[in-house]
């Protein structure tokens, strides 16, 4: 079976950017091992695009939406077309992420 496309919305790049500066200030090296956590996780949904969890919320699974969790972190994504993979948001797992719907 062909690698699926992995899209990263802008929105999700700029929480990682946040994430990892954030993280940064206080310890430059454990910002850098979670940004490559984020990253080969992300890119294992090339080969198991449905390996996240279905959120508990009933909005965010109408809508497609699957969680990646890393360490601390959530990663939100949907499958477009049984092709892509797009990455829309990754936040804190202590925030509220209602923004979302």
């Amino acid at each position: 079976m062909p690698k699926h496309l992995i899209s990263i919305t802008e929105a999700a790049e700029q929480d990682l950017a946040e994430i990892v500066d954030y993280i940064a200030n206080d310890n430059p090296a454990a910002a850098l091992k979670l940004a490559e956590e984020i990253e080969q996780n992300i890119l294992r949904l090339e080969d198991f695009p449905l390996m996240g969890a279905v959120p508990k919320n009933r909005r965010l699974t109408r809508q497609g939406y699957r969680i990646l969790i890393v360490d601390n972190y959530l990663v939100f994504y949907v499958l477009l077309d049984n092709e892509t993979v797009e990455i829309r948001r990754i936040v804190s797992g202590k925030r509220d992420y209602k923004f979302l719907y």
